[in-house]
């Protein structure tokens, strides 16, 4: 079968996207090389209904190089600081919990970036408000990943 390729950028992450022909109500699409049957509603709405196809598993959406999306979460409110991550990677351990006290400079987790760990620092001193995300997470530069208040 042959698919028409589009490429998409969101949240500044790459999919290609390959769509094939509309049988009665259904298309095969791939996205990111997944292959997925889409089910087109016959009313005149603009909603579909994605499935997975049949011989592959469905699976979270990943970037070209393989790695889960994590999407940002809002920006923090009142006199909340977010620490960040400093580079893309995955999350290998915390040292904090919610409610710990920490101090500025204080390592707070550890992330793997190319097989190396380096550790991520909180600018603000404060209370753990939050942890957004969870050990090995794949994050992205500048994601969010504690509440400091």
């Amino acid at each position: 079968m042959k698919l028409k390729e589009y490429k998409y950028k969101i949240n500044g992450i790459k999919f290609t996207v390959g769509v094939g022909e509309v049988n009665d109500n259904q298309v095969m699409v791939e996205v990111n090389g997944t292959p997925y049957t889409v089910e087109l509603d016959k009313a005149p709405a603009t909603k579909t209904t994605i499935s997975a196809a049949p011989k592959a598993p469905a699976a979270a959406p990943r970037t070209e190089q393989g790695q889960k999306v994590i999407s940002k979460p809002a920006a923090p409110a009142g006199g909340a600081n977010a620490v960040k991550s400093p580079l893309p990677g995955t999350i290998m351990s915390f040292s904090v919990k919610e409610g710990d006290t920490v101090s500025a400079g204080q390592t707070v987790c550890v992330l793997e970036a190319m097989k190396m760990e380096n550790d991520v620092h909180t600018q603000h001193g404060g209370t753990v408000k939050k942890i957004l995300v969870g050990v090995g997470d794949a994050i992205l530069e500048g994601t969010d990943i504690m509440i400091i208040e």
